[in-house]
């Protein structure tokens, strides 16, 4: 069972293999998750088990956390390349994020302005204009879209309300190029059906979407740490850059994180 949860506002510093050396943002509980998605290979485990009874961390509290933790840093000699808000669920549930963001980019630009600001965010509450226009306010507005798929969504990623993924892919278009497509690629098998979400039916509908999209760049990644079931298995490297090649023949930027 995986057991990462985070018991501050404040986490790190983290090396990602995407970002660099980043500086986390966790607006969920602290000992618990707060979640749209109930991923079944989220490194957080799965919401029944994580559930809390602790309060949401306010804005101040965000705020003090924050600074006092890159003043240390800034003590110690170390810069964050990234202040990155993901950690116990998904950031963009937090009632107050558009204030928490404008917070975190006024102390951003006042003790470390070369640093980025980015998200990790499952894009459920995109539908919400003023969830819209905060993602805006960051250097790496990333935002997951795992195959546009339905039953493979309905299995893997859970979503925890309405998720029409049709509607996803045209609310996602209208952040104009300014976000970034963040994939999880993965293979095995789960209550009897085949993960393997690097297969032409998966990958071909995908493409369709990104065309639409328009996404800045995309991140393809794979497992990289423990997951909350078993039967979770790493896409291959060589079938990711395959898929990959397939993004950049569109014209779009892609990573890939094996």
């Amino acid at each position: 069972m995986s057991t990462v949860i985070y018991e501050s506002p404040v986490f790190g510093p983290v090396h990602s293999r995407r970002l660099g050396i980043s500086l986390g943002i966790n607006l969920l509980p602290r000992g618990g998750k707060v979640c749209s998605f109930d991923c079944i290979y989220c490194e957080c485990g799965l919401n029944k088990e994580r559930r809390t009874r602790n309060p949401l961390p306010t804005p101040d509290e965000v705020a003090s956390r924050l600074r006092t933790k890159l003043l240390e840093m800034k003590q110690e000699g170390l810069v964050p390349d990234v202040l990155t808000f993901a950690g116990n669920g998904e950031p963009t549930l937090h009632p107050h994020f558009p204030e928490i963001v404008d917070t975190v980019r006024a102390i951003r630009d006042e003790l470390c302005p070369q640093a980025k600001m980015s998200i990790l965010s499952n894009a459920t509450q995109i539908g919400r204009p003023e969830i819209r226009e905060a993602l805006l306010h960051f250097d790496n507005n990333i935002l997951k879209l795992d195959t546009v798929c339905p039953e493979y969504i309905r299995l893997v990623d859970r979503p925890q309300g309405h998720y029409d993924v049709e509607e996803q892919v045209r609310l996602l278009a209208l952040f104009r190029g300014q976000c970034i497509i963040q994939t999880m690629l993965m293979r095995g098998e789960y209550e009897g059906r085949d993960l393997d979400n690097t297969r032409q039916e998966y990958v071909g509908p995908y493409l369709e979407a990104l065309q639409r999209i328009r996404p800045r760049s995309v991140m393809l990644y794979t497992l990289d740490r423990e997951t909350p079931v078993a039967g979770l298995l790493k896409a291959a490297p060589e079938v990711m850059e395959s898929v990959a090649e397939r993004i950049r023949a569109l014209g779009i930027e892609v990573s890939v994180s094996c």
